[in-house]
């Protein structure tokens, strides 16, 4: 898989793998499944593994961790702190401080087995504390040599100015796909215009724009999508001519719907690493294989035509998920 570069020097695969979905929010979890998705994906040349502390709580950087200890595979690790949750709770609360950013930096290299986090990443913004404290507490992290590079997720571009005139942004992860397009108003050109990469998260739409979830008596027990706003009923019934469109022009291209996504989103740039997730040998092979999909201009023209007729419907989360969304 060719490589990209986030920042100025963070060489990683065209596409990353997302790891929250191993330890929950999309149904039951099953260790030994992710640890072959883990293998398989370094088999395919994906070596940027998406994390973070609150994903379980925990269980998804001590997965991990276990994986690294018994390959000899060296991916890059990016992880996350600063959404602060009980095991079992969605309810959360936002912590950027620099105390606490050490002693959750502390937390995840113990738990991943690792002396240097690759990419670390503020989680959420807390409107109410400073973000060039926050900043200052991680350059000091950066010159300890406990991480590598800083990322900040879900920011608002006042905001990352801000953070990066006080110590260089490598990348931000923000939700980004065919159905989550705001992005592309101010954060996507201010990233640009700062040197910085971007990460979208749920480039797949959750799994909706490949056709799947579209009634939603398909999630499982814990499956958190059943919850969210675009998959309730009446949400579904409009959003589901977007996946139907995905899936239209996947076929003509002779690719799934999902390689179609993902080839949408590389071709809006080369700073953008898109990271899905999955827990299932299968679709990671799939998702891998985007790389070799290529649209033409007027593929792209078709999908800004389609969807501009098709508006989506419902927020992207709860009120408690969109805590320090755009902060």
């Amino acid at each position: 898989m060719k490589p990209r570069t986030l920042g100025n020097d963070f060489e990683v695969s065209a596409i990353g793998l997302g790891c929250m979905g191993m330890s929950e929010f999309y149904g039951p979890r099953n260790d030994e499944t992710s640890m072959r998705v883990l293998y398989e994906g370094m088999d395919l040349g994906i070596d940027l593994l998406d994390t973070a502390d609150m994903y379980g709580p925990h269980h998804n950087e001590e997965l991990i961790g276990a994986f690294l200890a018994q390959s000899k595979a060296r991916p890059k690790i990016a992880t996350k702190f600063g959404i602060v949750r009980n095991p079992g709770e969605y309810r959360r609360s936002l912590d950027n401080s620099p105390d606490y950013a050490r002693t959750a930096c502390e937390g995840s290299l113990k738990r991943l087995g690792v002396e240097r986090i690759d990419l670390y990443y503020v989680h959420r913004i807390n409107r109410d504390q400073d973000i060039e404290e926050t900043m200052g507490g991680l350059s000091r992290l950066v010159e300890e040599g406990k991480i590598g590079r800083i990322g900040l997720c879900e920011v608002s571009a006042a905001t990352l100015r801000r953070a990066h005139a006080v110590h260089p942004v490598t990348a931000v992860q923000t939700e980004y796909s065919l159905w989550s397009r705001g992005v592309e108003a101010e954060i996507l050109p201010t990233c640009r215009e700062l040197g910085i990469g971007f990460v979208p998260y749920s480039p797949l739409g959750r799994g909706f724009l490949t056709g799947r979830f579209q009634d939603g008596a398909e999630f499982e027990d814990g499956d958190f999508r059943a919850s969210l706003p675009r998959f309730q009923t009446k949400a579904v019934a409009s959003n589901k001519r977007i996946a139907d469109l995905v899936g239209r022009i996947a076929a003509r291209k002779g690719c799934t719907s999902a390689q179609l996504s993902l080839a949408w989103l590389l071709a809006q740039g080369d700073d953008i690493v898109p990271i899905p997730g999955t827990k299932r040998v299968a679709y990671l092979r799939d998702n891998a294989a985007a790389t070799d999909v290529t649209l033409s201009d007027a593929d792209l023209q078709e999908f800004e035509q389609g969807l501009a007729a098709l508006p989506v419907v419902g927020a992207r989360y709860t009120e408690e998920g969109m805590k320090g969304v755009n902060a």
